[in-house]
């Protein structure tokens, strides 16, 4: 049995440049499209968004269109659970009803003033029809009741008139039209004498006259001179379909259709995100961490144990422009047994994670997959690492504060404590407000005569809440880094929006720096925060994060930190060898080949890296320009996994360095087959074959 609901975050396909969007993409002129498509733009020019036609208008394929298009009505759809999209099939309905009763000699019904209310509010609660006169123009009167939650009024009517008895009726405006362009005699009336032509039309048709000067029935505006907001109404009536629809989709459709896969790419769901610079007082570290909450949930039912679950796939990717720095992927299981359901479909679930990272900017991207439900969503935000220098860290907002181990790091934790984190930011009058921030680069100096101030206030424009706490920092034990964290009850604030900021002040007062984030204190006693799904990493491991800085420094050019931090994580743990690889590769890609060869000896021993030993042996041996001793090694790897074109391509080179001009243009072939995309390959075959 499966429970569907609707999830968020995924990516089913995931390569070193998948979070990478595409630089650009060419539109394509909705003529040049083939004929289902113009007819698609036809039905849907009045419900869809700018951004969605613009997105359409750059897909390279039709099966990119239909994709699209599927998830365009999904998104939509009132009843996702159902097969029927009840949205769609109205909107289809109202389209073939305004061609079928508003076409006008070669004018198609969709376009006319008539037509496209019928497709953007469908029929009329009730609709009037007066015939023309010697004194009025013929005149429909069509009226609705509106969302006011879509900006609409809560009553209003629609004037189309047919001016001179001919040609198609025309949607009247009290503002650009006023009441003499229904009156035929209305050219005879002074143009700012609104009372006059009321007045008129009053005594000839007094429905007409008492939505002549607003569209709201009955509304007589000041000196009968119809307002402006009639031109607001009206603009919030034509933008009501696409209210509450929120185009994201679309772009996350045009960044990353290459990389999910087609079964997913139609279901993405949004969902709330986070994302702050935490520092690890134990280590030093900064760490990037994020929090992803799906606005729903899809489970499968085990009966046999009595238990929902899903399975979820975070991929993260850190990029400093195109390049990507830093990626992975994890996996976070949920089992949630039968009694607790209701209460966790209610609460919903924060997915949370963190990794270490350089000094920088960067911009994260988060696909995570509910691989149950087969849906995505996907959190993007840019982020700037500090580096040295004195400053105020990232303050974190959460609806409690609490007490953690200092030998372990999670998200969001700093030292012993950790505030728990709800990405929407909305807290309960029950709820504490949770603060956390550091003050980084802290001197002895400023730590004996400094102080930090909080600062939180409300967005009210009259009398907004203001509550001020200073602190100083001497009270607090010294660190370079130095963490502040505190709570005060939520019901201490009125009801609103806030802005929290963190002043640091220096002996005179002075404001050194600050930082600020937001948060809402809603009116309810009670508000239901998610579920945290997050790994606890052990202090004891620090090796694994020094690994992790040690890339990043390699893929951000400073080829002396990644080295030393790879020095640091191989000390702290020299048995470890699942990262010997990637540290020797980095050894032959800087010209280190002697201290490549020593380093690879420590996994001859291990069965799981004998392809690698092989591979990185021989590349080390060419390095070191042994050619001869490098093809063995090279055929060796060869044998054990056939289909790298980077072995390939250096077999053959050693290969020709050792005279062995055929097989070197074999290998040089079969690697270029496998990835053509290869510029030193195809140069030393093209060399090669000129001797």
């Amino acid at each position: 049995m499966k429970k569907t609901a609707a999830i968020l975050l995924a990516s089913a396909l995931f390569q070193p440049q998948a979070l990478a969007p595409p630089p650009g993409f060419a539109q394509t002129k909705p003529l040049a499209l083939a004929p289902q498509y113009q007819e698609w733009l036809r039905l849907t020019s009045y419900i869809i968004k700018e951004k969605e036609r613009d997105v359409f208008l750059k897909l390279a394929n039709d099966r990119d269109r239909d994709i699209f298009i599927q998830m365009f009505w999904k998104t939509r759809d009132p009843t996702p659970a159902t097969a029927a999209n009840e949205f769609k099939d109205e909107i289809e309905k109202r389209y073939k009803e305004a061609n079928k009763r508003f076409h006008y000699g070669g004018q198609e019904g969709w376009r006319t003033d008539r037509g496209r209310f019928t497709i953007i509010l469908g029929e009329p609660s009730s609709k009037v029809q007066i015939a023309g006169s010697t004194e009025l123009w013929p005149v429909e009167i069509w009226s609705y009741y509106g969302d006011p939650a879509k900006g609409m009024p809560t009553h209003f009517s629609l004037v189309f008139y047919q001016r001179g008895n001919v040609g198609e009726y025309k949607l009247y405006d009290p503002v650009s039209d006023g009441p003499g362009k229904l009156l035929i005699s209305g050219k005879d009336y002074t143009p700012s004498d609104y009372e006059s032509m009321y007045d008129a039309i009053f005594d000839l048709q007094p429905e007409l006259a008492a939505v002549c000067l607003s569209i709201i029935p009955g509304e007589i505006p000041y000196m009968y001179q119809p307002s402006p907001e009639n031109a607001i109404w009206l603009a919030n009536i034509i933008d009501s379909p696409k209210k509450a629809v929120s185009e994201s989709y679309a772009t996350h459709f045009l960044n990353y259709k290459g990389y999910v896969s087609t079964e997913y790419l139609t279901n993405y769901m949004e969902s709330s995100g986070t994302v702050h610079v935490v520092f690890d007082p134990v280590t030093g570290l900064p760490f990037i961490d994020f929090a992803v909450a799906p606005k729903n949930l899809s489970l499968d039912f085990y009966e046999p144990k009595g238990e929902y679950s899903c399975a979820f796939e975070v991929n993260v990717s850190l990029r400093a422009g195109e390049k990507v720095v830093y990626q992975y992927t994890k996996e976070f299981p949920l089992t949630i047994p039968e009694a607790q359901l209701s209460e966790t479909e209610i609460k919903g679930v924060s997915i949370q994670d963190g990794f270490p990272a350089v000094p920088g900017r960067y911009r994260l991207s988060v696909l995570l997959q509910n691989r149950t439900g087969k849906e995505f969503s996907i959190l993007e935000r840019d982020v700037e690492v500090p580096g040295g220098g004195v400053r105020v860290g990232d303050p974190v907002i959460g609806y409690s504060l609490a007490e953690v181990k200092a030998d372990i790091r999670q998200p969001y934790q700093a030292g012993g404590q950790r505030p728990l984190v709800d990405p929407r930011n909305t807290l309960g009058l029950t709820d504490e407000v949770a603060y956390l921030f550091q003050i980084l680069g802290l001197t002895e100096e400023l730590w004996k005569e400094g102080s930090a101030r909080v600062l939180i206030q409300g967005a009210k424009p009259n009398a907004p809440f203001r509550k001020a706490l200073s602190i100083r920092l001497s009270d607090l034990p010294f660190r370079n880094i130095l963490t502040v964290g505190q709570s005060v009850p939520a019901s201490d604030f009125p009801p609103d929006y806030y802005d929290l900021t963190v002043h640091l002040l220096d002996g005179k007062g002075n404001v050194l720096a600050e930082e600020r984030t937001n948060f809402v204190v809603s009116p309810r006693k009670a508000v239901s925060h998610p579920v945290t799904l997050a790994k606890a990493a052990s202090q004891a491991n620090r090796f694994v994060f020094d690994y992790v800085l040690a890339s990043q420094f390699d893929q951000t050019g400073n080829p002396e930190a990644a080295e030393a931090a790879y020095e640091r994580a191989l000390s702290a743990n020299p048995s470890f060898t699942g990262r010997i690889p990637e540290y020797a590769g980095f050894l032959i890609r800087t010209n280190k080949f002697d201290r490549a060869m020593a380093l690879v000896e420590r996994i001859k021993d291990d069965t799981r890296l004998a392809y690698q030993y092989r591979f990185l042996r021989g590349r080390a041996l060419l390095g070191l320009g042994r050619h001869e001793a490098a093809v063995p090694e090279l055929q060796e790897g060869n044998k054990i996994y056939n289909s790298d074109p980077a072995l390939l391509t250096a077999l053959g080179f050693a290969y020709w360095k050792t005279g062995r001009t055929e097989d070197a243009l074999n290998v040089l072939r079969a690697s270029l087959r496998l990835n053509p995309d290869q510029p030193e390959a195809k140069a030393l075959l093209a060399e090669i074959e000129k001797r």
